[in-house]
């Protein structure tokens, strides 16, 4: 028998959840705060998503879906476009080449795993950047860009996993 119309309703609902997630923390990114340069050192909170999905759930978190969140960052962010595009499909495709070694793994393993992973990912979006611009951009902003990042990467991943957990149980 076919299921309801709600059922397929909430079950797409749920799924679309890890874009959604994503989305929110792109435009928590881009929210002007009254904290003088902080929209330099702005974290990463958008490529958290896309690691912590494509471990656990690459299927709600397609290469498409991580290429639109990629474009809407580089819009509301003002890089030139296609910068996070590129940076967040590599990260994507790193971290889905190297899945079977994260899933099951102790946090402190994710956790290390994203630290040399968004390391990469800091180094070209700074390289790309520069290479647009024809100049070095002060790399003082990337450390402390990339150190807020990696401060949110627990209280983010635990967010994710009890979401999970919760509503995106393997059907």
């Amino acid at each position: 028998m076919k299921p309801s119309i709600w059922l397929r309703l909430d079950r797409w609902a749920r799924h679309l959840t890890p874009f959604g997630f994503a989305f929110v923390l792109v435009v928590l990114s881009v929210i002007p705060l009254q904290v003088p340069g902080f929209a330099r050192v702005v974290p990463f909170l958008a490529l958290i998503a896309v690691h912590h999905w494509t471990i656990y759930r690459p299927d709600l978190m397609p290469s498409y879906a991580v290429f639109l969140i990629g474009i809407l960052q580089d819009l509301l962010s003002g890089v030139p476009l296609g910068v996070h595009a590129v940076v967040f499909l590599l990260v994507y495709g790193v971290v889905l080449w190297q899945r079977r070694f994260f899933v099951g793994k102790a946090f402190v393993i994710t956790w290390l795993g994203f630290s040399i992973v968004s390391a990469g990912a800091a180094l070209l979006t700074w390289g790309l950047i520069s290479a647009y611009y024809v100049t070095l951009v002060d790399p003082k902003a990337l450390v402390y860009q990339y150190s807020l990042t990696l401060g949110f990467f627990p209280i983010l991943a635990w967010v994710f996993l009890r979401w999970q957990q919760a509503f995106l149980k393997e059907e």
